[in-house]
C-alpha cells in the first residue's frame, strides 16, 4: 500500500554573504517547509534590512495594472533576484511610464473639457429666443439646470401635473422645468429632490449660434481623436515592454520575498539558521546542491523525525506530502478538504481515485454524455477549455467520462438513446450466444427481466460499498499497526473485531441468500464473539495500548458504553451499507431521464427533425450539468461519510513548500 513521501528534518548554518542565494534557491525548488511559520518570529527582536525592492515592485504593480497586463502561472525559475541592472532598467521604465501617463492625463482632461462644453452647448442649441423673455412669462415659471440623466424619467413622473419636464439635450442631462405659479413650489420640491443643480442664463441669451456649435464640434473631433492616438499608444507601449515588465515583476517579487524571509529567520551578525521540513528522496540533492550555491561555506544537518523532540513530544506534526501522477494528484484536494493523513499512514488517495471514477460511470452511464465529459476534461487538460483553478481537475474529468461511456457501452445508451449502440450489444452478446441489445437492460420497459435487473442493480451497489467499507476498515487496521496502536487496530467497531463481524454478517447473508443453508451454533457462536469486542473493546484496547486502569471510569460505566455501543455498531455498519443503494438508484435514475429525453425527442419528430434535433440537445446539456453534479455530490459523499469515517480518527499537517509568487 502507498504510504505518505518520507520526510527529513534540514538545519542550515548559512554565512550572512551566501543567504539570499539560499533562500532563493529554497523558492525555486519548492519543496521545502519552514519547521514553524516565518511570522512567528519574536516581535520584540530589532527590525531587519530595509526591503528596498518593494518599492519597486509596487511601482512595477502600478503600471502593470494600469497598462491591463496580467502575469500568470508560476515564476520562471531562470528568473533571479534584482541586480544592479534590473534596479537601473526598472527607473528607465518608471521614467518613461512617467512621461506617457502624464501626456495621457493631459489629452484626456482636455477632452472632457472640450466635450464638456459640447455638450452644454448643444443642449440650448434648439432655444432661439431671448430666455429673458421667458423667465418674466406671468403664468409661467422656468427653471434651466441639470440633473442625472438616469433620473429624468423618475423626475418627469413625480412632477405629474404640477408641471412639464424638457430635455434640452440628447442625453437628458440638462433640462427645462416649467410650471404654473401655483404650481412651482411643487416643481421646485421635487427638483431638490433629484439633486437638480440650477444653471444660471444671461438675460438676453437666446441660443447658442450655429458657428459656435460647429467649431466646438471640430475641436471635439480633434480631442477625440488625440485620445484615441494616446491609448494607441499606451497598447504599443503594453505590448512591447510586456516582456520587460514580465521579467522585471518576477525579478523583484523574488528579491522582496528573499529579503522578507531573511528578516524573519534566526541570526546572529554573521550567520542565520533555518530549520525545515524536505523530502527524503531529495535530501542528498539539497545537500549537494546548497555546498555547491556556497562553495562550501554552509554547514547542514538531516534529522529524522523521531530525532527531533518536538515531533516525539507530540508538540509538532511532520507536514504529509503525497507523490502522485497527474490523474491521482488530481484527487488530493479531495483528501486535504477532509483532512490530511497523518505522516507515515496509508496514503487513501489512489483508492478513492478509483472509487470515485467507478461510482461516478455506475450512475451516468452514457457512451455519448461520458465522451463528451471525457473530451471537454481534454480541452481543459489542454488549455484550450480555461475554468480557472479547475483545470488542474482536469484528468478528473477524463477518468469519470472514461468510466461513464463504458457503462454506457453495457447499457446501450448514447446521448439518452439505445439505436446506435444496438450493433455492438448484437455483437457482443452474439460471442456467448444469442445476440441481444443492450447488453443490460437500464431504461423503463414491459420486460419482466426488467425487475430482475434493478434488483441486480441495487445488489452490485451494495456489493460496492461492501468493498469501499472493507478497504477503509483494513487501511485503519494498518494505520494503527503502524502508529503501535494495537489495542485499537484489534478491538472496537472499526478495528479487527468489528471487521470480522462485518465480514461474517456478510458471508451468512449470502449463504443464507445463495445456498439456503441455515444459521448454525458456530455462526452464533462467532457472531457473539466478534461483537462482544467490537461493543465491550474499549477496556482491551486500553489494556493492548499499555494504559491504566483498564476500566478507566468504572465497570458501570463500561458496561453502559458497551451497550449503547453495541447498537451502535449493528446500525453504523447496517447504514453504510445500505447508503450504497444510492449508487443504484442514481443509475436507474439517469436510465430513466435519459428515456424521457428520447421519448420528447420522438414526440416531436425525432433527431431528423429541427424541434427533435433542439430537444435533444438541451435534454443532454440537462442531464450532463445537472445531473452530473448530483452524481458527483453523492460520489463525494460516499467517500467522506462511509470510506473516510473508517481510518480518519485525526488529521495530519499538509506538506506547504515555500516558494516564490507574483
Amino acid at each position: 500500500m502507498a504510504r505518505t513521501a518520507q520526510m527529513k528534518l534540514v538545519e542550515l548554518m548559512v554565512l550572512k554573504e551566501d543567504i539570499s542565494r539560499v533562500i532563493e534557491f529554497i523558492g525555486k525548488k519548492e519543496s521545502f517547509q519552514f519547521q514553524t511559520k516565518l511570522s512567528d518570529k519574536n516581535s520584540s527582536e530589532p527590525d531587519g534590512i530595509m526591503n528596498i525592492d518593494r518599492e519597486f515592485l509596487d511601482k512595477l504593480n502600478h503600471i502593470k495594472a494600469s497598462l491591463g497586463l496580467e502575469l500568470e502561472g508560476r515564476i520562471d525559475p531562470s528568473i533571479s533576484i534584482p541586480s544592479d541592472e534590473d534596479r537601473n532598467q526598472a527607473a528607465h521604465l518608471f521614467s518613461i511610464f512617467d512621461e506617457l501617463s502624464d501626456r495621457i492625463k493631459d489629452v484626456t482632461s482636455e477632452a472632457e473639457r472640450v466635450n464638456n462644453a459640447y455638450s452644454e452647448a448643444l443642449s440650448f442649441a434648439n432655444l432661439k429666443v431671448p430666455y429673458s423673455e421667458l423667465e418674466h412669462l406671468s403664468f409661467l415659471s422656468m427653471k434651466i439646470g441639470k440633473i442625472d440623466p438616469k433620473d429624468f424619467d423618475a423626475l418627469k413622473e413625480a412632477v405629474g401635473g404640477n408641471g412639464v419636464i424638457i430635455s434640452l439635450g440628447e442625453d437628458k442631462s440638462h433640462i427645462l422645468a416649467a410650471s404654473s405659479k401655483k404650481g412651482r413650489f411643487a416643481v421646485d420640491t421635487e427638483l431638490k429632490n433629484f439633486n437638480f443643480i440650477n444653471m444660471e442664463i444671461p438675460k438676453d441669451f437666446n441660443g447658442v449660434p450655429d458657428e459656435v456649435l460647429e467649431g466646438l464640434s471640430q475641436k471635439k473631433h480633434i480631442a477625440d481623436s488625440k485620445v484615441e492616438e494616446i491609448t494607441k499608444e499606451k497598447q504599443n507601449f503594453a505590448d512591447t515592454h510586456k516582456e520587460i515588465i514580465s521579467k522585471l515583476c518576477a525579478s523583484f517579487a523574488i528579491g522582496t520575498q528573499v529579503l522578507d524571509v531573511q528578516n524573519k529567520l534566526e541570526s546572529t551578525e554573521l550567520v542565520y539558521r533555518i530549520t525545515g521540513w524536505v523530502p527524503a528522496k531529495e535530501s542528498s540533492e539539497y545537500m549537494s546542491s546548497l555546498d555547491s550555491i556556497t562553495e562550501g561555506r554552509i554547514a547542514i544537518r538531516l534529522y529524522e523525525p523521531y530525532e527531533v523532540p518536538a515531533v516525539m513530544s507530540g508538540k509538532e506534526q511532520v507536514p504529509v506530502k503525497l507523490s502522485h501522477g497527474k490523474f491521482v494528484k488530481s484527487f488530493e484536494r479531495m483528501i486535504f478538504s477532509y483532512g490530511s493523513p497523518v505522516y507515515g499512514t496509508i496514503d487513501p488517495t489512489p483508492f478513492v481515485a478509483i472509487f470515485f471514477t467507478f461510482l461516478f460511470g455506475f450512475m451516468f452511464g452514457d457512451f455519448g454524455q461520458g465522451l463528451f465529459i471525457a473530451l471537454f476534461g481534454v480541452l481543459m487538460a489542454c488549455k484550450v477549455v480555461k475554468v480557472g483553478g479547475w483545470n488542474k481537475f482536469a484528468p478528473i474529468f477524463m477518468g469519470v467520462g472514461f468510466t461513464s461511456s463504458i457503462m454506457g457501452l453495457l447499457t446501450g445508451e448514447c446521448f439518452s438513446g439505445e439505436k446506435l449502440l444496438e450493433p455492438f450489444a448484437e455483437f457482443v452478446t452474439g460471442l456467448f450466444g444469442t445476440p441481444r441489445a443492450p447488453i443490460i437492460k437500464m431504461m423503463p420497459s414491459s420486460d419482466p427481466n426488467s425487475i430482475k435487473t434493478m434488483f441486480a442493480v441495487f445488489g452490485v451497489a451494495i456489493g460496492v460499498g461492501f468493498i469501499i467499507n472493507s478497504v477503509g476498515l483494513i487501511i485503519n487496521i494498518v494505520n494503527n499497526l503502524i502508529k503501535k496502536r494495537y489495542g485499537d487496530a484489534f478491538f472496537g467497531k472499526t478495528g479487527l473485531a468489528g471487521t470480522l463481524w462485518f465480514w461474517y454478517i456478510i458471508a451468512l447473508v449470502i449463504r443464507i441468500a445463495a445456498f439456503k443453508h441455515s444459521i448454525q451454533v458456530y455462526d452464533w457462536i462467532i457472531i457473539g464473539i466478534t461483537l462482544f469486542f467490537s461493543a465491550f473493546g474499549e477496556p482491551f484496547e486500553r489494556l493492548a495500548n499499555g494504559h491504566r486502569p483498564v476500566m478507566e471510569n468504572g465497570f458501570g460505566a463500561m458496561l453502559i458504553g458497551g451497550v449503547v455501543e453495541l447498537i451502535e455498531v449493528i446500525s453504523t455498519y447496517m447504514s453504510n451499507t445500505m447508503s450504497f443503494i444510492r449508487v443504484g438508484a442514481f443509475a436507474l435514475s439517469h436510465a430513466v431521464l435519459g428515456f424521457l429525453v428520447h421519448t420528447l425527442t420522438e414526440m416531436v419528430g425525432g433527431v431528423v427533425s429541427p424541434a427533435g434535433i433542439i430537444v435533444m440537445i438541451i435534454g443532454n446539456g440537462i442531464i450532463i450539468v445537472l445531473e452530473g453534479m448530483i452524481v458527483a455530490i453523492q460520489c463525494i459523499r460516499l467517500q467522506y461519510y462511509e470510506f473516510f469515517s473508517k481510518f480518519y480518527k485525526e488529521t495530519g499537517r499538509e506538506f506547504v513548500p515555500f516558494k516564490f509568487e507574483y
